[in-house]
């Protein structure tokens, strides 16, 4: 799979004790990689970063991705052959309490991973993750292209589209540089779902809690439609553009969406109801109230 490209390279992971980055340090694992993560806490509990030992299986530094000494010191000291920048705070709800977190740990965050790889500048080929919130929400039918407009009408979407520019400036500015020894890309996934997910404010979560103690399910905008795909979907784009960037400089400095086809798309009302059918759950034991 991936062309062993990643067997027995250096692999660093930013996030990888959350959700998705559990999962790609399994994977990764399984690819028989050499795992380097950072991360700056075990974000949920229960933790699927913990339920699997991860910790055990790679190496693990408990560092802030906002502390750009340390992360400088480890990047250069790691030397990574590839790295994969997931870490953020992911929580739309949760921007909306504390702002500040949300832009530093989006916005700066990412940028002190880019300037650590600048000052290290040793060959190394760095997959970024977004989110599809980096597009300026314009309410089109149709699915975001790669060069639509960033923005964002929210902190969420704001920090997102505030990370892009960031990514592109670094790109334009030091790593298209025949001296540079870095190759870069962007990945934009939209709503993940999945197990080892734990995260609060999710919808699929929530659904399997509220049901088991026999409550209902709150939610608002039942109709909203979102672009649901299974955890091991982006992650496989993630590892597939990192082996085609390793191999192909054409990939460098682009960005890539990964989500399902437009037609597969389903309303979050839709979701809960092929959620129930496990529950055998009816109609009326169902609320609908707050967003996701």
């Amino acid at each position: 799979m991936f062309a062993n490209i990643y067997k027995n390279k250096k692999v660093l992971i930013t996030g990888h004790t959350g959700f998705k980055g559990s999962w790609l340090t399994t994977w990764l694992i399984q690819l028989e990689a050499n795992v380097i993560g950072i991360a700056k806490d075990i974000p949920t509990i229960p933790s699927m970063f913990q339920k699997l030992e991860l910790e055990t299986k790679i190496k693990h530094y408990q560092e802030d991705i906002r502390d750009l000494s340390k992360m400088t010191e480890i990047i250069s000291n790691e030397q990574p052959d590839f790295l994969f920048h997931l870490a953020a705070q992911p929580i739309v709800s949760t921007s909306y309490f504390d702002p500040i977190e949300t832009i530093s740990s989006n916005v700066m965050g990412t940028a002190n991973i880019l300037e650590a790889l600048k000052t290290s500048n040793h060959p190394c080929t760095a997959i970024i993750i977004t989110s599809d919130k980096a597009y300026d929400n314009v309410e089109q039918v149709w699915g975001y292209k790669e060069d639509d407009k960033m923005g964002g009408k929210d902190i969420y979407s704001g920090s997102k589209g505030a990370a892009e520019l960031i990514i592109k400036s670094y790109y334009h500015s030091f790593f298209k540089s025949a001296k540079s020894n870095i190759k870069l890309a962007v990945g934009r996934a939209g709503n993940v779902i999945g197990g080892g997910d734990w995260a609060k404010d999710r919808i699929v979560v929530d659904c399997m809690v509220a049901w088991s103690k026999g409550e209902k399910v709150e939610i608002r905008s039942p109709d909203a439609t979102r672009p649901w795909q299974h955890v091991l979907e982006p992650l496989s784009g993630y590892l597939h553009l990192g082996s085609q960037l390793y191999i192909n400089s054409a990939f460098h400095g682009e960005a890539f969406n990964f989500g399902p086809k437009a037609e597969q798309n389903h309303t979050v009302v839709q979701l809960l109801k092929d959620l129930s059918v496990y529950w055998n759950i009816s109609e009326t034991d169902k609320a609908m109230k707050q967003d996701y």
